[in-house]
């Protein structure tokens, strides 16, 4: 903008030049009086009306034309800039939406999990990559029949491994027939009031896990002692290796048999998540039990009879 206004300003100066030209009019008022007038003949000095040639320069309509640089509507075509619409739509990666970890693709808050055997850990599922592996064959591994030469006899079959991934299922079961009563929960040894019993498939053992502040802690079994209880309660046999668990709370001092019940490995590492956040003090605290209550009272709700499955 300014560039423009120096190109006008000097031809604005060169005009006041004529002007001084025009002075020698007092020459013609011989009345010495009226001599006055070649004061009114200032008026030519007023003729500065050559200094309205700044005209030329005013023809600053051109320089008007400088408000084409006022046009700073092409800034104010920074709106495109001020449309945070973009940022704005950058608003939902900022609610930390779950995603499938299969696909990527987003998932509800109420979603599927696949247990990693490899890892031991649960992966977030979108349902079509869940049921990618409800089959209890899939993602097997299978290992390569001997080379000719190598030692393997001809047609020997090739060695299925075990599948990475399984889909863990949404089944929860109770078995009032056959009580755990309190005699047999002491036989365990379990230091706690509340604990889960996995099976996995890699050794066939059965670990024992219970909520604390540190999440699910493992602790010693007597797997001899689960065998034998196990042998007379169908539902602690029932659990699918790796993806399902047998939950079992001690209850009250006044109760004669333990709560048991078939779940899904997700609901338990549930449970020792809130644990962890809400235990307090020695104990755990009443907000943490309250939650232990409520999570009792979910899986009551859900549980179908053991004898009742199809």
């Amino acid at each position: 903008m300014s560039t423009g206004l120096r190109r006008f300003v000097p031809g604005a100066e060169e005009a006041p030049a004529p002007a001084a030209a025009a002075a020698p009019l007092p020459a013609t008022p011989a009345t010495p009086a009226a001599q006055a007038t070649p004061a009114t003949a200032a008026t030519p000095a007023t003729q500065t009306t050559p200094a309205t040639p700044t005209t030329p320069a005013g023809q600053a309509t051109p320089a008007t034309a400088a408000t084409p640089a006022t046009q700073t509507t092409p800034a104010i075509r920074a709106t495109p800039a001020v449309q945070a619409t973009p940022a704005t739509a950058a608003t939902p990666a900022g609610q930390t939406e779950e995603k499938c970890e299969f696909c990527a693709a987003a998932i509800a808050a109420e979603h599927g999990h696949v247990a990693d055997l490899e890892s031991s850990s649960l992966m977030c599922a979108c349902r079509p990559c869940y049921l990618l592996f409800t089959h209890s064959g899939a993602g097997q591994t299978r290992q390569q029949e001997p080379e000719p030469g190598g030692g393997g006899e001809p047609g020997q079959q090739r060695h299925i491994g075990r599948a990475r991934y399984r889909a863990v299922p949404d089944r929860y079961r109770s078995d009032a027939g056959h009580p755990l009563t309190v005699a047999e929960w002491d036989a365990l040894e379990i230091p706690v009031g509340l604990a889960f019993f996995l099976r996995r498939s890699a050794g066939g053992d059965t670990t024992a896990f219970y909520p604390s502040p540190a999440g699910a802690t493992e602790c010693r079994l007597d797997l001899e002692a689960w065998a034998r209880i196990a042998a007379g309660h169908p539902l602690l046999t029932a659990a699918a290796d790796d993806v399902e668990a047998i939950l079992i709370s001690r209850g009250g001092q006044d109760q004669e048999t333990a709560v048991t019940f078939l779940v899904p490995i997700d609901a338990c590492y549930e449970l020792a998540g809130r644990m962890r956040l809400l235990w307090r003090g020695f104990d755990g605290g009443a907000e943490a039990r309250d939650a232990v209550s409520s999570f009792l009272g979910r899986v009551r709700e859900r549980a179908v009879d053991l004898g009742q499955e199809p």
